[in-house]
């Protein structure tokens, strides 16, 4: 994962409707793996930089929030519909926000997968990451 020097990295939805400013080097980046990241994105699989949630700051209207289980708040773009962030209650120093979202993905690799059990026998990541069968242990 090497986002580059510390410089703000910009992002948003399709449509433009919110847009993003996240601060700094992520915490991490992920691939997850797990069933309900594949339906809110209808990808099989979403990668995802973790910031602290003092790093991302909206600069262009606000994600619409979705609870997507007791723990977690997805945010997406009430117009378009984009997926944008990702909250666990238990975790409010912290904020994930999708690398496909961001201008520059290319600058984001990630570092290992979490879900991997939930993963789709015909997707192959050929890599040599660490593998987590549910999220990565702290």
């Amino acid at each position: 994962m090497s986002a580059g020097n510390g410089a703000a990295h910009e992002g948003g939805c399709l449509c433009g409707a919110v847009r993003y400013s996240a601060q700094g080097e992520p915490v991490g980046v992920e691939y997850c793996h797990c069933s309900m990241c594949r339906r809110a994105s209808g990808a099989p699989v979403v990668v995802w930089a973790t910031y602290a949630a003092e790093a991302v700051a909206f600069t262009q209207g606000r994600p619409a929030e979705y609870a997507s289980s007791a723990n977690g708040r997805r945010g997406f773009c009430n117009r378009c519909g984009g997926a944008l962030t990702f909250r666990w209650q238990d975790r409010p120093g912290e904020i994930d926000v999708t690398v496909g979202s961001l201008d520059e993905p290319q600058r984001f690799a990630p570092g290992h997968h979490i879900y991997d059990a939930d993963r789709l026998p015909w997707l192959t990541i050929a890599d040599d990451l660490p593998r987590y069968p549910a999220s990565k242990p702290k």
